[in-house]
Order: structure tokens, then sequence, then C-alpha cells
């Protein structure tokens, strides 16, 4: 039986996800953005090795705590948590072309500066780097109500910025999954 994180209502399992999906490798550098509590951030990290390093990047100092909680937990030091806003130019304080990957899980639903956040992750990505792209699907009865892009618009969004996109992968029923390359 596996034991999803808190918080996530049993919708997504962080570590099969990452596992899965076949792009996280030893030793990248990951940005992840709105990293939340890090459900990510710790799967991610523990599959990067000591080799590798996650910006777990978050505009609230809670969330971040609770990384930083999770990190001693679980004794994973290779995280460096960054309160930023994603919504500017330039946000996530991370050096152009510094990330091997930007995961992006939950994120767009709760932004207003979309373009912006697309365009710091490409900032961020090196060349032929990739994007992990993750959100809530439009209609599902569950989750948080309000604004949910269809992923036929993320794809216009992610292409309009000159990301190209790779595959879809499966989720959950309630999320879509989709990689895109720089």
């Amino acid at each position: 039986m596996v034991i999803l994180p808190p918080g996530t209502g049993g919708f997504l399992n962080p570590q099969k996800i990452v596992d899965e999906i076949g792009v996280v490798e030893q030793g990248m550098k990951i940005a992840d953005f709105g990293c939340g509590h890090g459900y990510f951030s710790l799967p991610l990290a523990k599959k990067v090795g000591d080799n590798g390093m996650v910006f777990a990047l978050d505009v609230f100092s809670k969330a971040l705590e609770a990384v930083s909680s999770r990190m001693r937990l679980e004794g994973v030091q290779n995280i460096e948590t960054k309160r930023c806003n994603l919504e500017k130019e330039g946000g996530s304080g991370l050096l152009d072309e510094s990330c091997d990957l930007v995961w992006m899980a939950n994120l767009l639903f709760q932004t207003e500066e979309d373009e912006t956040v697309v365009r710091e992750a490409k900032r961020v990505l090196k060349k032929g780097g990739r994007l992990v792209f993750i959100d809530w699907k439009p209609g599902v009865p569950l989750g948080p109500q309000g604004k949910r892009i269809p992923q036929e618009e993320v794809r216009r969004l992610f292409e309009k910025e000159g990301f190209s996109f790779e595959k879809e992968f499966p989720t959950d029923n309630y999320h879509y999954g989709l990689i895109f390359k720089k």
C-alpha cells in the first residue's frame, strides 16, 4: 500500500510520477516552481541524488518552512528553498539557463501572470531542458474551484513562448500531465 503525503487528498502520487515519467536523472538541477509543501521537491531531490539539486520556489514562507521541516525529517540535504514571486520577470532569482528541468505542479490555476511564469521557466532552463506541467482538469468536481486551464490552452501558451510539446503522461483522475522541451 502506498501512503500519499498529507495534503494531497490521495489524488497525486508524487513518487510514482517522478519515477515513471522518465525525465528525472541523477545529477540534475531542477527548479520546482510553486513547490508548496514539497510534495514533489522531496521525491525529485531523492531521484537526482547527492550530485543533483532541487530549488524549491514558492511565494509563501509557510510552504517553504514545511519543505525545510520535511527535509530534516527525511534526511534530505540537496534542496534549496527560496521565497520568490514567479509572476515577475526574473522572479525566481535563478541564473539564466541554470536548470535541466522545471517542475510546475498545480501552479497556473492560482496565478494571474501565466505568460510571465512560463517565460521565467524558459529563462532558467538550459537549451534542450524539459518542463513538466501538472494541473487540475477543468470540470472535475474535486479540488480548488476557479481558474482551470484546459490542456489545449496550456499547450498554446507554452508553444507561444517557444517550447515544443513532447508528450502527455498519466497522473490521476483529477489532473493532467504534459512535458515540454525548450
